[in-house]
């Protein structure tokens, strides 16, 4: 007589897949029970070996023991959550720079602009960057020459004024990015807008904080903020 396979499966089927405590106490009852009646009437010439028993006294001890390791990870998960999350609040009014490739200008009553900054990410160093600034109906409203950037995450600021060296009028605008090597080739790279962190809301089964930069850009996940101004 041989302990049933499927009474061992379910039991290490509910390690990994998350049974419910009870269910697998339940199984665990089960497996002893099937034990101790196989010992009970085992063949005296032919006993359980004392390896075969050792070995599905130690998958259920082995379940048990991945149960209490699931319960601390869940429990380090839930902490971590929290620090996340409350690392996270300490953005709340602070500007960030984020995926996008929106600017934001102002010009106020003395005629004085103000522009939100924009930024790139490269994941190597680049000879020559350039930035082209484009009005809403797509048409060219200025061109840069940034220069050699480092890898990494560099921001920059726009003064407002078109090629034509006169200040443009207030709204959004959007920056387009080239990146190259000495060689003239491009090197992949990541556009960024700025934008303020309004809300910060705690993990809610997304992997990830999320923060509220109001109703121009939503939501992101914290994981996207590239810098912090």
């Amino acid at each position: 007589m041989n302990v049933d396979t499927s009474v061992l499966n379910n039991i290490n089927g509910g390690g990994a897949n998350g049974l419910s405590a009870r269910q697998s106490d339940e199984l665990r009852e089960s497996f002893m029970t099937l034990l101790i009646t196989q010992l009970e009437n085992q063949d005296p010439l032919n006993p359980m070996e004392n390896s075969e028993m050792t070995s599905q006294l130690a998958q259920i001890n082995t379940v048990s023991g991945i149960e209490e390791l699931n319960s601390t990870l869940q429990g380090i998960t839930s902490q971590m959550d929290a620090n996340q999350a409350l690392q996270a609040s300490g953005l709340i009014g602070k500007g960030v720079m984020v995926p996008g490739k929106d600017i934001l200008l102002e010009q106020d009553s003395e005629g004085d602009v103000y522009s939100t900054p924009f930024g790139i990410e490269l994941a190597k160093p680049a000879d020559n960057v350039k930035a082209t600034i484009v009005g809403q109906g797509g048409q060219i409203i200025r061109k840069l020459d940034l220069g050699s950037v480092d890898a990494g995450v560099q921001s920059f600021e726009w003064d407002g004024i078109n090629d034509q060296q006169e200040a443009v009028a207030s709204g959004k605008y959007s920056v387009q990015l080239e990146a190259t090597n000495a060689a003239g080739e491009k090197i992949e790279s990541t556009a960024l807008q700025y934008a303020v962190v309004n809300r910060v809301t705690p993990n809610d089964g997304s992997g990830s904080v999320r923060l509220d930069l109001g109703a121009i850009y939503g939501q992101i996940n914290l994981n996207d903020v590239k810098q912090i101004l």
